[in-house]
């Protein structure tokens, strides 16, 4: 037998000399076949039914995951005055939105003062698309305060503290190429889509503008609010005035159509359609040329009268309180609210040293009178008694009571005078001395707290604004709760709230009772002398002046029961609903009006003492009104509040009895000085307007009369 080669042997011997498997590894080596076997089965059988047996119900699945819901916004309805003039409507528009869940970088409450790089860098991207600023500014955000981010950032912040999961509108101003260059790179703005809108628009700009209301994003408060129930997200909803009172009639139903997208999102085709529905239109009774004169002889007023600032006026019906007219200045351009405002342009607009642009003075603004609370006056001294139509009082030019002496502005000496030609003059003794008669030191006060407040002095019109200030009307029970809330703040050491029943203020006290240089007057709350209710306090009441507080609305009303024979009506704005085509849907009907049960003999006294004095010489306002053709019924008001310059009232009426179209006009002119120089020449105009279609001449009087 031959023989291998050394080095075949050497290998052959080798192989024989491998170990053998032991019986444990053996063991492991099965376990782990088994169970590769075990998970490719499984994994086998599990695609098989995915693919065979649920083949169909994963690709209807499928093609759901590629449907997408798009909401279509409704329209909100249209505010017609009283002739059909558009005062707010609606007009398409696209708005460039951003999702902030959907960012490169999803959107915390830990990252808004201080974006991601890679959402700064998609904000600067689509800043350079839709020509907005990547300047970093000043922004106010909730809960935040003021963080300095670039405008579209600041747009996401403020939306993302409202509703975290709502889309911020970043811009609606965008052309027809910026839209088509959006749509086609998606993929480059994640996060940022397109959506076509109903912008609100209002083609008289600042026109009536507190009086109509702004409308903004609903929200996260407002979406459980009842009040806006059916309300999305998304949803443009009135915030303030006519908007806000009757949102749920103007805010339309959205609409919605499924569309089909393929995995990058891109626009197939559409699947299903659900059109909105447009809100009602709302017909006013307001006269929007009567608007415009009131407004424009207002601002007259305040460049004539330095260093007035401000004001407004109240025009309407005493039969009935459809209110024709109703301005506030300083004022704004309701189109501002309709698209996003950068902060720099909002607190130039409506900062610290704006007037508080949005405020509407005519029924949210009170303060002291002046003479134009005489007729309430005289009403409480004849119904209680204390007065007759017929009573002489000799005004020497003082009034004193306990040693405590008051004069006539001017110190004028009016001489022997009755009820009628006390009004005419204005005599301040003649009304001081009423005051005293008609005071008590009861907790609800007197005749003249009872009858001012069947007046309206002191609650609410009920007019369909939200936001109506009740004013004040003093006594004995507001006098001493005022200095328990001197007294509480006196021991307070650092900042006091207090409500007056409707608005709650706070004071900076740090500590005033322990320092030597503790003001006068502590906290001005109270005037720190904690002294009770006395008849000074009355006399003060009775010509306008002290502590009672009157919107130029509150007045209108009171003014217009004087007119109509003792009814107290409620004033409104809003005649009725209507669809899209005209259609009346639904009338509001105002409240009845309240009867006071005043003595006829009693309103004509006081009626004739207001024709007198806007037509006889010797009267208030006759030479505002001289050669007036209609009968002008008048009372100036000279009004002192808060050291400033002496604030302007004038309140008149035509009544039923003397046109077919009667009319009450209240105007008042913050530091606009004496009744008949600033706040008359207004009311002129307004009536001059309503009557002949015309404003006419502005007629300044010279009656220095408080």
């Amino acid at each position: 037998m031959s023989q291998l080669p050394e080095d075949k042997q050497l290998r052959f011997v080798k192989q024989e000399e491998r170990p053998t498997m032991s019986p444990q590894l053996a063991r492991r080596v099965a376990i782990v076949g088994t169970l590769s076997l075990a998970l490719f089965a499984i994994l086998f059988f599990r695609l098989w039914f995915l693919q065979v047996l649920s083949s169909d119900h994963y690709a209807r699945a499928a093609s759901v995951n590629f449907v997408r819901p798009v909401e279509i916004g409704a329209p909100r309805g249209q505010i017609l005055d009283r002739t059909g003039q558009i005062l707010a409507s609606s007009q398409r528009a696209y708005a460039v939105e951003i999702s902030p869940p959907q960012l490169p970088v999803p959107v915390t409450a830990k990252n808004l003062a201080h974006p991601p790089r890679a959402d700064a860098g998609l904000y600067n991207l689509l800043a350079h698309v839709v020509g907005l600023p990547t300047k970093r500014q000043r922004c106010h955000v909730n809960g935040h305060g003021v963080i300095r981010v670039s405008q579209i950032a600041c747009a996401v912040a403020q939306e993302y503290v409202q509703l975290p999961y709502a889309e911020a509108t970043v811009t609606t101003d965008i052309t027809q190429q910026q839209l088509w260059y959006l749509s086609e790179r998606q993929a480059s703005f994640p996060g940022v889509s397109v959506q076509q809108i109903y912008q609100r628009t209002y083609p008289r700009g600042e026109l009536a503008a507190q009086v109509l209301g702004i409308v903004s994003r609903i929200t996260a408060s407002e979406v459980k609010n009842p009040f806006y129930r059916g309300a999305s997200a998304n949803d443009a909803v009135g915030q303030s005035g006519l908007e806000g009172s009757y949102d749920r009639y103007l805010r339309g139903t959205d609409g919605a159509n499924k569309v089909q997208v393929d995995a990058l999102g891109n626009f197939v085709s559409v699947l299903s359609q659900t059109p909105p529905v447009p809100g009602s239109n709302l017909k006013l009774s307001l006269d929007a040329k009567l608007q415009a004169v009131g407004q424009q002889a207002l601002q007259q007023s305040i460049a004539s009268n330095y260093p007035a600032n401000g004001g407004a006026f109240v025009a309407m019906n005493p039969e009935n309180g459809q209110v024709y007219a109703m301005g506030s200045l300083p004022t704004y351009d309701e189109n501002l609210f309709t698209r996003p405002v950068p902060q720099s342009v909002y607190d130039s607009q409506f900062g610290p040293n704006s007037g508080d642009p949005l405020v509407n003075r005519a029924d949210q603004g009170a303060g002291p009178t002046g003479s134009t609370f005489k007729p309430i006056t005289a009403t409480a001294a004849l119904e209680s008694g204390a007065w007759t139509t017929g009573s002489v009082f000799d005004d020497t030019g003082q009034f004193c009571i306990s040693g405590q002496c008051r004069h006539n502005a001017g110190n004028a000496v009016d001489g022997s005078l009755d009820l009628l030609n006390a009004i005419k003059v204005s005599s301040d003794d003649f009304f001081y001395n009423l005051g005293a008669l008609t005071n008590s030191p009861a907790p609800n006060g007197g005749a003249l707290q009872h009858w001012a407040h069947l007046y309206g002095i002191g609650r609410t019109t009920g007019i369909d604004l939200p936001g109506e200030n009740p004013g004040t009307l003093p006594d004995a029970n507001w006098r001493d709760h005022r200095n328990q809330l001197e007294a509480q703040c006196d021991d307070a050491t650092g900042p006091f709230s207090y409500t007056d029943g409707v608005n709650t203020s706070s004071v900076k006290h740090p500590g005033w009772h322990r320092s030597p240089k503790r003001p006068p007057g502590g906290c001005g709350i109270a005037d720190g002398t904690n002294r009770p209710w006395s008849i000074g306090d009355n006399e003060s009441l009775a010509v306008g002046q002290g502590d009672v507080q009157v919107t130029p609305l509150q007045l209108a009303t009171a003014y217009a029961t004087i007119a109509n024979g003792g009814r107290v009506v409620t004033p409104h704005l809003g005649l009725d609903v209507q669809s899209p085509d005209g259609i009346e849907l639904r009338a509001f009907n105002p409240r009845p009006a309240r009867r006071m049960n005043i003595n006829p003999l009693y309103l004509e006294t006081i009626r004739a003492g207001l024709r007198a004095a806007a037509s006889q010489p010797g009267g208030t306002s006759a030479e505002v009104f001289q050669n007036f053709p209609e009968q002008v019924y008048g009372k100036t008001g000279t009004a002192q509040y808060n050291g400033q310059q002496d604030y302007a009232w004038y309140a008149c009426f035509v009544p039923a009895s003397a046109t077919s179209k009667p009319i009450v006009v209240v105007v008042t002119v913050q530091q606009g000085g004496f009744g008949a120089v600033g706040a008359a020449p207004v009311a002129r105009q307004i009536l001059s307007q309503w009557f002949f279609g015309n404003k006419g001449a502005y007629v300044a009087g010279n009656s220095r009369t408080l």
